[in-house]
Parts: C-alpha cells; sequence; structure tokens
C-alpha cells in the first residue's frame, strides 16, 4: 500500500469511528444553564383577623450592608413571632443603600421558608439610633389563638412634650426631628406606652422639621360601641378582619399624579372587598412640604368626609423610587 493510500484509510477510520464513539471514552455533557426562579411579587393587600394580631419590631444592628441587614431583621422577626403567620412589614431604611433590596430580600427570604408573602411599605428616614444601622423593620402577624378580643386601638401621631398614657400599648412608632434628645424620649415613651415595644426613627436627615411625635396601637380592654369607631386622635377597631396594604407610590407632583397613587390603592382595596369608605387608618409619607399640602386637600375626594380616617402625615427623606414624591398605605375594615 502506498503512503497516500494509508492517510486515505485512516482518515476514513476517523470519519466512521469519531473520538466520541470510540471504546473506553466516555461523552462529556455539556453543563446545563441553570435559571433563577422568577419571585413572586408581593400582595398590594392581605386581610387579616383583627383579634390575633401581634406586633414587633426588629432588632437594630450595623453588621454588614442594606441587605445583610434586612436579612438579620427577617430572621429575627421570623423567630420573635414564633410561627405567626406576618402579614405586614413596614421597613424603615437609613443610609444610602438601595432600598429596593427590600422588597426582593423579602420575596426571596419567604419564599425560601414557604411562607405566604406579606403587603410591604419602604421608607427612607434620616437616621436611626445607632452608628451603622441601615434598616429597622415593623411587623405584623396572625397569632393562632385570640389575643385581642375586645379589638384594637389605633393612635394617631401625638408630640411627645404632650402624650398620655395608652394603656394595653403593644407597638408605638416615634417619628424624631433628631436623635440628640433620645434619651429624653426614651424616657417618656416608656411611661406612656408601658409594656409596648417602641420603634425610634428620624424622619429627615436635616430635621428640619421641629416637634418629635409617636403613634401607636393598643389593646382593648372592652370593645367599643360599634365595630368602628373614630374619634379625635384615635380609631376603635373590633371588626372581624382588618385589611391592611402595602404602599402605593405617586410619581412627579402634579395633582394627576398624586391622584393615581390613590386610585392605584382603590384597586388593591376592591380586590379584598373593601373600599375607602372602611378605612380607618391612613399613613401618608410626602417629601415635600407642596407635596404633603396637595395630599391634604386631594384626599377628601376618597375618604369618608362623615368619618376621614385617623392616621399620621409627616415628611420623610426619600421613596424606593428616585421619581416618587409620595406613597401611602391604610387599613380598612373587612365587611
Amino acid at each position: 500500500m502506498t503512503i497516500r493510500g494509508a492517510i486515505i484509510l485512516l482518515l476514513a477510520v476517523a470519519v466512521a469511528f469519531p473520538a466520541s464513539a470510540q471504546k473506553g471514552k466516555k461523552k462529556t455533557d455539556e453543563p446545563v444553564t441553570q435559571t433563577l426562579p422568577v419571585l413572586k411579587d408581593l400582595p398590594g393587600a392581605i386581610a387579616a383577623e383583627t383579634a390575633h394580631l401581634v406586633f414587633h419590631v426588629s432588632p437594630l444592628s450595623n453588621k454588614g450592608l442594606l441587605s445583610q441587614q434586612v436579612r438579620d431583621a427577617l430572621k429575627a422577626l421570623l423567630h420573635d413571632t414564633h410561627g405567626a403567620a406576618i402579614v405586614k412589614l413596614r421597613a424603615f431604611v437609613a443610609g444610602s443603600g438601595d432600598m429596593r433590596r427590600v422588597s426582593t430580600i423579602v420575596s426571596e427570604t419567604f419564599a425560601d421558608h414557604k411562607l405566604a408573602l406579606p403587603a410591604v411599605s419602604t421608607i427612607e428616614v434620616g437616621a436611626l439610633p445607632l452608628e451603622g444601622a441601615q434598616v429597622v423593620i415593623e411587623s405584623i402577624a396572625v397569632e393562632k389563638k385570640s389575643v385581642n378580643r375586645d379589638g384594637l386601638a389605633f393612635y394617631s401621631a401625638q408630640s411627645v412634650p404632650q402624650l398620655r398614657q395608652v394603656p394595653g400599648a403593644l407597638l408605638a412608632t416615634c417619628f424624631l426631628s433628631s436623635l440628640d434628645d433620645l434619651a429624653r424620649v426614651k424616657s417618656v415613651t416608656a411611661s406612656a406606652f408601658s409594656g409596648a415595644v417602641v420603634n425610634f426613627v428620624q424622619s429627615q436627615r436635616l430635621g428640619v422639621e421641629a416637634g418629635d411625635v409617636c403613634e401607636a396601637v393598643a389593646r382593648l380592654d372592652q370593645p367599643p360601641a360599634q365595630p368602628v369607631v373614630i374619634e379625635k386622635g384615635v380609631a376603635l377597631v373590633n371588626t372581624p378582619k382588618i385589611v391592611l396594604t402595602g404602599t402605593q407610590m405617586a410619581f412627579r407632583d402634579s395633582d394627576a399624579d398624586l391622584r393615581l397613587a390613590f386610585e392605584r390603592l382603590r384597586k388593591v382595596m376592591e380586590a379584598l372587598g373593601v373600599s375607602y369608605k372602611d378605612v380607618f387608618w391612613s399613613s401618608v409619607y410626602p417629601l415635600t412640604r407642596p407635596v404633603e399640602e396637595k395630599v391634604r386637600v386631594l384626599q377628601r375626594d376618597f375618604f369618608d368626609k362623615a368619618k376621614p380616617p385617623e392616621g399620621t402625615m409627616l415628611l420623610f427623606e426619600g421613596l424606593p423610587s428616585l421619581d416618587a414624591t409620595m406613597a401611602l398605605d391604610v387599613i380598612a375594615a373587612a365587611r
């Protein structure tokens, strides 16, 4: 056989029996492309049994950046609730971290634990009472047993110097213009909200707004005359269920833009069978004084004029979207 013939024979054998098919050789599979599971959207609102609600606040931590602190806060809340289903979270974020991470991490954490997702409100504040702390989270959860047999009282923000004692207080949130006098404020609130968990935040970084105020939730020791009684500064509620919403944000500051946030919130509530006439509490988070003034006028077109809800409206540092000018969430009595 000539050299040329031998070469042709070898080429023919190589084509007929490729290396991947030769005896003793294993075919190497190509690595499978992994895709991350799509996170579920957080609910816009959740209905929960009034008599079963419990309230907690995450401990402050200065370990790591915002993402780690959010995970640590959620871990602590899940531990403190002892299996109670968390239905609402309100996160106050300080610092330069991306606030949008809060909702993402909530969705990841609850999915990992195979838990139903809560409604979430995320607000940027000026500072927290621990250097390096970037987040504190309040939670509302549904306990298995009845703990608020006679209902709950929701107190609008009151000036700290004028705080009166709130019997049965469960949770208080104090919005301060500065943390410099925190020790005095803690002393006053310890007396007014005896037995409650108290959360302290500085609403704005520069503390332009003078004055310190606190809002609170308390357990009633006797049922109100009606399922919902709205008095000056307090809403008394003893309905079987209430609906808690997450925040709806307004983008830009025209009347139409602000009105759109109210309209979106209306649709969220209607999906659970409640309307603005059922709202007994509203939390509004404007970022500027002109927007605050517009919202105070605009909300009259939505809330029940005969008995407008109690609640708190204060200026805050920021919101999860750079274009946002205001956010609001509400609590409504389920029929």
